[in-house]
């Protein structure tokens, strides 16, 4: 036994070494590729020094386990063509501030199904080959495909709008590579939805967030406003995109380019400017004009009120 140990010493080393980019996970042919026998596995498991995850994958550690290691095992658990999918997979790709609460993955249709009470493994009927990422780390779909799998099991369009607006906004995706993915897709329940939101990211946001408020304030019988209105502070020319002189009231629609960093300061002192000179400032996302129209609208009149409006009777 003891002129066994020093070669069970360095197997051990070689599948801490190999899991070290796997979050200290490695799936169990893994662990035997590195000279480790199942006996000596049998082992450091009973002896509480790794942790069996499930039956495809093993920490090689008894510490808590990281992200990327829960990532590593689901694909374990969901077989050799499995990938992470939809938000789970984004939020491998980077993703900041999103909470997934059970790692998704996506196997091939005809793929034999592991249950697991851990993951959520399911077949995905649009899985090809091409929407795995080419490059390194967990396998993972692509982040446009992600995005709109992702959009596509959320629980509610909000959840879903603004899963799709976050990856474009945080740089994981651009909104070109999601209106190519998105005309792949004949059939889903939020396909128009999606395709209005790309739309909007693609940089039509502007126009066409005009035009749909100006479309829900008739259909109330508010006054027309005055578009793109030209206005100048000291740092230039700039345009508000729906002004009542009359009223003192400014409608501001913002797409997903409001939101971007460089971005922010320029519409932070143009509305300033425009406080300072006596016009009451109302901003409309447009992920709001899609989610909430009724509560944005009803501002918006209350805005035109204070302002002297009164509605014909």
């Amino acid at each position: 036994m003891s002129a066994r140990l020093p070669l069970d010493s360095h197997a051990i080393r070689r599948a801490q070494a190999a899991a070290a980019e796997q979050g200290g996970v490695l799936s169990r042919p893994q662990i035997y590729a590195c000279g480790v026998p199942r006996w000596l596995v049998r082992r450091e498991v009973v002896m509480g020094r790794w942790v069996a995850l499930d039956r495809q994958s093993i920490a090689v550690h008894n510490g808590p386990l990281e992200p990327r290691g829960w990532w590593w095992a689901a694909v374990f658990a969901g077989g050799p063509r499995a990938v992470l999918d939809g938000a789970s997979a984004l939020v491998a790709h980077g993703l900041q501030r999103y909470d997934v609460a059970r790692v998704r993955v996506s196997i091939p249709r005809g793929a034999r199904v592991r249950r697991s009470s851990r993951f959520d493994i399911r077949h995905t009927r649009r899985l090809v080959a091409d929407d795995r990422w080419p490059g390194g780390g967990v396998p993972r779909t692509k982040p446009e495909i992600a995005a709109l799998r992702g959009a596509w099991w959320a629980r509610t369009d909000k959840e879903a709008t603004y899963l799709v607006t976050v990856a474009v906004q945080q740089g994981l995706t651009r909104p070109e590579d999601l209106g190519r993915a998105l005309l792949r897709v004949r059939r889903d329940k939020r396909r128009s939805l999606l395709h209005e939101l790309v739309n909007d990211l693609l940089g039509g946001a502007g126009s066409m967030g005009e035009l749909d408020v100006l479309r829900l304030l008739r259909r109330r019988g508010l006054p027309e406003p005055v578009r793109q209105q030209l206005r100048r502070d000291s740092s230039g020319r700039y345009y508000l995109d729906l002004y009542w002189p009359d009223y003192r009231l400014v409608v501001e629609v913002d797409g997903i380019h409001h939101a971007w960093a460089e971005n922010i300061v320029g519409d932070a002192l143009r509305q300033n400017t425009l406080t300072l000179h006596g016009d009451a400032v109302l901003r409309i996302p447009l992920l709001g004009l899609r989610l909430q129209p009724e509560r944005f609208l009803d501002q918006v009149e209350a805005g035109l009120r204070a302002g002297g409006y009164r509605h014909a009777a």
